[in-house]
């Protein structure tokens, strides 16, 4: 797995000339796909101080790379904004492949395909050609490599115990004695040796394996083995460690899902902090201390100890680099971070996350980093919301054959996770009070907890209802102080530049004017030296008491400096092929006002592409999704029949769509991945049913039994095809708005060519050989009632898939009336053929526009007509993600910081 670091191209390996190359484009391809920071590259290319010309020489390497990997047009490494983003598919990168065989293989295990299982983790893990990154050093690159050797040896472990279960006892001795000796002070595969060598005959041998186990325990680490092994070391001497068809660890395993969940979020949150840039080497530093205000337990309750020992208020302090340790001194692990808006407190709980993740012992609770607004204490308890928030983020974690049934609720019930919870104070102002109360009903007990909030409106929730953490320590980010805001407006200041000295005299003049009080926070002070990064700015206009009288003038200018600044045109490197694409600023500032009022209208401040509709008229919404597939039933009654026909259909089906999309809500997105294994008891179950439907139509509207047949093998298929969508397996993966849209458009794809298929292919057919039977018909034989019934709970079925509730009833209807019409002269084949090509094509477009990517696609397109969004919106979000503007929070958007969504907001529409 890369070490020593080689490059295989199409003509066979290619070595890397230096140290400092390989560096660089190992550091690339540890997160490929995603953009590596400048700073991330200095570091992991030099141990110590790194040169002044650091950033020239990584640029050189860079170069140097791309000419050995013949990479003239710059498609394989991409300079993107702050760094460089490695361009490879799955396929090409020996670690993704490795996870996606990993995966597969304990899914397979987990269904009780053991044979299935070690066939797939053996070809991961022929992968690895030794230590991954051997002989790179560098500090940074050797904790990667650590994780990564850390996730060969447990899928190795987890491939042995699945051969052990199958018998195959002599086969593993051999690698396992190596990695024994490899890793002297690792348990599970001394106890995996002991288990084989005993069941292979080789009693003795496994003994003399426990004792230089517990030899080498004793002495370097001063501890016995442990229980597990030996209980086995017991067994053994007693004879009963007999050969047994085990079974894989259960499908529901929380151990595993805990283990899965923290890697998946670990990895999810690195890649966020750099994209944020939050490991930059000198960052606002962010201090904290314990709150003066009353909204905290007095001391002896956080610390368990008994009332009135020791002081009555609780004193803590620290920073960033002591916050980790500091919390898990803290008996319950309950914390509440206040700050002021700005101050950092979304940036304290994704470093602190990823800290806790840093050295989380195995049986450590996984800490989750969840935003609040969306939970209603009034209506869903706190563990249901914090299950139903996993399963949404971490949709692997519903398969339930690899973790079992409702896997994200036991690991909430279980206290297998830590909610870090960010943004109490975006929950609407009325639910504050309900929420603190409902917060420590489930976690009174000691459960662990941390939860950002505003300072004011905190305190203002627990002073108007007496409610508030009683065993959580209560801490405030404090100011930010004018040396620190100094040292980082000035860290990228040339020699001999003096534009920052009148501002930077006045902050340490007078610390209580407006512009120190406006840079205060850290959102302020990095929002200035965005301002004015620019040698032709002037920070010290800031100091115009005309201009901006107060602090609050001061920030609303900083906060509209802000999109000028990130979206400055900037020349690009000639021969860039997907260079990003330079936004006219003006037009960013309409396009993100009218998202900023429409968040603020719905108070939230989750940007979801699925709910983008909610900021067009009802109406109109009903209309550009109900009339189109109404114009080709239309078509299709003017094929079938005549132009009464086609008036019929086209108003019925028209009529029900724009009534089901005016008033209805459809279904959110829909998480699924292909998947062929496994499946085929499902297959069956669904492709039965899909028949039966196909045989009751086909009855109910009189075709000959070998047509009959037909249709139902077309809707078996049709129905049973839907199995391959499934729950996503690959634990590597975390919800991301564009991987949230391609998997619904996948699932939304598959559901239209299903019912274009069958429905066509009927219609067709009904149209053509329905024979001349007695039926019920009225209005001088123009209605049959008998076939209104058949299309009225069709089509209601049809309907109910789209928005259950008005699509039930309205399409029922329309379906009743356009069932009982009867058509006295049957056309020919060639237009029984083309009508039912319409009519599959009118249903399929009906069930792709009721799927969210569907309505997604028509929004899109009206809205950027009117000029309040671009064409290519998911583009342009993601663009904004990548400069700063926009931050992801699972399968959302959201603005930088609320204050940016309501300056925003507040724009002129014009």
């Amino acid at each position: 797995m890369l070490g020593p670091l080689e490059v295989w191209t199409v003509g066979g390996r290619l070595a890397l000339p230096g140290v400092r190359h390989q560096r660089v484009l190992a550091a690339l391809l540890l997160t490929p796909g995603a953009v590596v920071p400048m700073a991330r590259l200095v570091e992991s290319t030099w141990d110590d101080e790194p040169p002044a010309t650091a950033v020239k020489q990584v640029r050189n390497c860079v170069s140097a790379l791309r000419d050995r990997l013949g990479d003239a047009e710059q498609r394989l490494i991409v300079t993107d904004g702050p760094g460089y983003r490695l361009v490879v598919t799955d396929e090409q990168v020996d670690l993704l492949r490795f996870a996606k065989h990993v995966a597969e293989a304990r899914r397979l295990a987990g269904n009780g395909a053991l044979r299935d299982g070690v066939r797939e983790m053996r070809t991961a893990l022929k992968l690895w050609r030794g230590p991954a990154l051997d002989g790179l050093g560098a500090d940074v690159l050797a904790r990667h490599a650590s994780r990564l050797d850390e996730q060969r040896l447990d899928a190795f472990e987890s491939c042995v115990d699945w051969q052990l279960s199958l018998g195959q006892h002599r086969e593993v001795v051999d690698e396992l004695t190596a990695v024994v000796a490899e890793n002297p002070l690792r348990e599970r595969p001394h106890a995996q040796l002991m288990i084989a060598l005993d069941r292979a005959g080789r009693q003795a041998d496994a003994l003399e394996v426990f004792g230089r186990l517990r030899v080498v325990l004793a002495e370097e680490l001063g501890i016995d083995p442990g229980a597990d092994v030996r209980d086995l070391h017991e067994r053994i001497l007693r004879g009963e460690n007999q050969p047994q068809r085990a079974t894989p660890a259960p499908a529901g395993d929380l151990d595993r899902a805990a283990g899965e969940l923290a890697a998946a979020i670990a990895r999810q949150w690195t890649a966020e902090a750099e994209t944020r840039s939050l490991h930059r080497p000198k960052p606002v530093p962010l201090r904290w201390s314990s709150t003066e205000r009353e909204v905290a337990a007095v001391a002896s309750a956080v610390l368990g100890g008994r009332p009135g020992d020791g002081p009555e208020r609780l004193v803590l302090s620290g920073d960033l680099t002591n916050l980790v340790a500091k919390f898990r001194r803290v008996p319950s692990r309950q914390l509440v971070v206040l700050g002021e808006p700005g101050a950092g407190k979304s940036v304290l709980t994704i470093l602190l996350t990823l800290g806790l993740l840093a050295d989380r012992a195995p049986d450590e609770p996984v800490p989750v980093l969840l935003t609040l607004a969306s939970w209603n204490p009034h209506h869903e308890h706190l563990d249901a919301w914090l299950a139903r928030r996993l399963v949404e983020e971490y949709p692997w974690l519903a398969n339930t054959a690899v973790h079992g049934q409702d896997a994200g609720l036991r690991l909430v019930l279980e206290g297998r996770v830590v909610p870090v919870l960010d943004g109490l104070d975006e929950t609407p102002p009325g639910l504050h009070t309900a929420a603190i109360d409902a917060l420590d009903q489930a976690v009174g007990a000691g459960r662990p907890l941390v939860v950002t909030c505003r300072g004011a409106e905190y305190e203002l929730a627990v002073r108007a209802a007496g409610s508030f953490l009683t065993r959580a320590a209560v801490v405030e980010i404090e100011p930010v102080e004018v040396e620190d805001a100094v040292e980082f407006l000035t860290a990228r200041r040339r020699p001999g530049e003096t534009r920052w000295q009148p501002l930077v005299e006045s902050l340490r003049r007078e610390p209580n004017g407006a512009p120190a009080q406006a840079l205060r926070t850290p959102l302020m002070v990095d929002l200035a030296r965005n301002a004015y990064a620019s040698p032709a700015t002037d920070p010290g206009e800031l100091l115009d008491t005309a201009r901006f009288p107060d602090r609050a003038a001061i920030e609303r200018h900083l906060l509209d400096a802000y999109l000028p600044s990130v979206y400055a045109r900037r020349p690009s490197p000639p021969a860039r092929l997907d260079r990003p694409r330079d936004y006219d600023p003006a037009q960013v500032e309409r396009w993100l006002s009218f998202l900023a009022r429409r968040l603020e209208r719905e108070r939230t401040h989750d940007l979801a592409w699925w709910r983008l509709d909610r900021a067009v008229p009802r109406l109109v919404v009903g209309l550009y999704l109900g009339l189109p597939p109404a114009l080709l039933f239309a078509l299709t009654g003017s094929l079938a029949a005549h132009a009464v026909t086609a008036t019929i259909y086209g108003v019925s089906f028209g009529a029900a769509g724009v009534v089901t999309h005016s008033i209805g809500r459809r279904p959110g997105p829909q998480r699924v991945e292909a998947t062929f294994t496994g499946v085929a008891v499902r297959f069956a179950r669904r492709f039965a049913v899909g028949a039966a439907a196909g045989a009751c139509l086909g009855f109910g509207w009189s075709l000959p039994a070998g047509v009959i047949c037909l249709v139902a093998v077309v809707f078996g298929l049709a129905v049973g095809v839907h199995v391959w969508l499934g729950t996503p397996l690959d634990a590597n993966r975390v919800s991301s708005p564009g991987a949230v849209l391609r998997q619904d458009r996948a699932a939304a794809l598959s559901f239209t060519l299903a019912f274009t298929v069958s429905l066509g292919l009927f219609y067709g057919l009904a149209l053509r050989l329905t024979q001349d039977e007695p039926t019920v018909q009225i209005l001088d034989s123009r209605f049959d009632v008998v076939l209104s019934v058949a299309g009225g709970v069709a089509a209601a079925l049809l309907g109910r898939y789209f928005v259950p509730k008005p699509g039930t009833v309205a399409f029922g209807i329309a379906g009743a009336l356009i069932g009982g019409q009867v058509i006295a002269d049957v056309p020919g084949v060639a237009h029984a053929v083309a009508a039912g090509g319409l009519f599959g094509l009118g249903v399929g477009l009906s069930v792709c526009l009721s799927r969210a990517w569907g309505a997604f696609g028509c929004t899109r397109l009206w809205l950027a007509a009117r000029g309040h969004v671009p064409l290519r919106l998911m583009a342009f979000l993601d663009d904004a993600h990548h400069r700063g503007v926009l931050r992801q929070v699972g399968a959302v958007y959201q603005f930088r910081h609320a204050r940016l969504q309501e300056q925003l907001a507040e724009h002129d529409p014009s």
